[in-house]
């Protein structure tokens, strides 16, 4: 038995790896049958080795075009924050002078802790009720009415008010130095929280005027009315043309919201600046330990 012919075809490697054997040559054909042999397979495999090769890239290509996007917006957004802060920083700078300002136009000249008393001499009296006559006879068992210096005072929980007879009535208070005024404050209390659940004793129409100490001149710095359905406490500014200073006001209260018997006032307030004063000079005994300390 003879042995088989070794495969001419040059490329044992390619046709092991195949699993075939390397065809024979026909006689007359000068072209070798190999030509016909299908070898797509290794194009495909290296389609299918690629392909994960370049989706990756684009996957990075993606996360890439990402952080571009959100570094822009990080600095964007640092812009913004310095912007603010030196907006912020401005606002620090201006506002002790601009609070300092308001606290001097707002804080309430009329308060009793800090010196304010009440004019009773030009203040009406006090409403005492019907009942008056038996709480003579029996003052253990009866308290007397709130004095008019109950609206000097921050309390204004229910019933600590100052009644005057009837809807009619005035108050005049002194401030510890003269001012110029701005505003008024006039507070009384919610319907909800009265005692006796109507607001009916609050004061409506009213009118502010500075006064003189002794004469009876008046300087009307305005006419308001008191909303009952609005906040408790209500500010009403008052005339800026005049710049003159008064240690007087005088608020007179011309309606109520109907109670026949008398009206309740529970706060007021006087908004203003401080008239500026010349120091006056220091009497002898009170310079002369200034002297002696050279």
């Amino acid at each position: 038995m003879g042995l088989p012919k070794a495969c001419n075809c040059g490329n044992n490697s390619i046709a092991s790896f195949l699993g075939k054997r390397c065809p024979r040559r026909k006689k007359g054909s000068g072209k070798s049958s190999s030509a016909s042999l299908p070898l797509l397979e290794l194009p495909e495999q290296s389609a299918v080795e690629t392909n994960p090769l370049q989706n990756s890239l684009a996957l990075l290509r993606q996360q890439v075009h990402k952080t571009q996007l959100l570094w822009e917006q990080v600095a964007r957004l640092s812009a913004e924050i310095s912007s603010v802060k030196k907006e912020v920083q401005q606002l620090r700078e201006a506002m002790p002078e601009t609070a300092l300002q308001d606290y001097a136009h707002m804080s309430d000249r009329a308060l009793r802790s800090s010196g304010a008393t009440i004019d009773i001499r030009r203040t009406s009296k006090s409403y005492e009720g019907p009942e008056h006559g038996l709480c003579r006879a029996l003052w253990l068992l009866c308290s007397a009415a709130n004095p008019p210096q109950t609206i000097l005072q921050p309390d204004v929980t229910p019933g600590q008010c100052w009644p005057f007879q009837g809807s009619r009535g005035q108050v005049v208070i002194r401030m510890p130095a003269p001012i110029q005024p701005t505003a008024v404050t006039v507070q009384h209390i919610y319907k909800a929280v009265s005692p006796s659940g109507t607001v009916s004793s609050a004061p409506r129409h009213f009118t502010v005027s500075g006064v003189d100490e002794e004469a009876e001149e008046e300087t009307l710095l305005g006419t308001f009315m008191y909303d009952v359905e609005k906040e408790a406490m209500q500010t009403f500014p008052l005339k800026q043309e005049l710049s003159r200073a008064f240690q007087y006001i005088k608020l007179f209260v011309r309606s109520n919201w109907g109670n026949t018997e008398f009206t309740c006032i529970y706060r007021v307030q006087v908004h203003g600046k401080v008239a500026s004063q010349t120091s006056s000079p220091q009497p002898e005994d009170m310079r002369r330990p200034l002297l002696n300390k050279k």
